[in-house]
């Protein structure tokens, strides 16, 4: 299994980034697909998920209104839409794939059982 992120980038307060994450190696129609991002000095924290079946969506409150998660079936990528970026969303953003066997819930890295190699989003403010 492999999720390869792309799209980080270096951009100015208030601009948008898009991150694209393609994800192989098996089906992913009943996992979920997830945006986690770490900044310098502090622990991970989920940002975004998305249920690869139904579609349905979660966001971390401090992402909610600027932030959109949307997937391809047909191209196997999850995307991660970034508007209105601010300075505290500097960080390195990884996607991850939860099979959903253990429940639970989506922000929780924990049962998140494949990560990409992450991407670097600054923003200056």
């Amino acid at each position: 299994v492999q999720l390869q992120a792309s799209g980080g980038g270096l951009v100015q307060a208030g601009g948008s980034l898009r991150l694209s994450c393609a994800a192989s190696g098996r089906s992913f129609s009943s996992y979920a697909l997830g945006w986690f991002r770490q900044a310098p000095g502090r622990e991970r924290e989920f940002v975004a998920a998305i249920m690869w079946s139904s579609g349905d969506t979660y966001y971390a409150d401090s992402v909610k209104g600027r932030f959109t998660i949307s997937r391809d079936n047909a191209k196997n990528t999850v995307a991660l839409q970034m508007n209105s970026l601010k300075p505290e969303d500097t960080a390195v953003y990884y996607c991850a794939a939860d099979s959903l066997y253990y429940g639970g819930s989506h922000d929780d890295d924990r049962l998140y059982e494949y990560w990409g190699q992450g991407t670097l989003v600054t923003v200056s403010s």
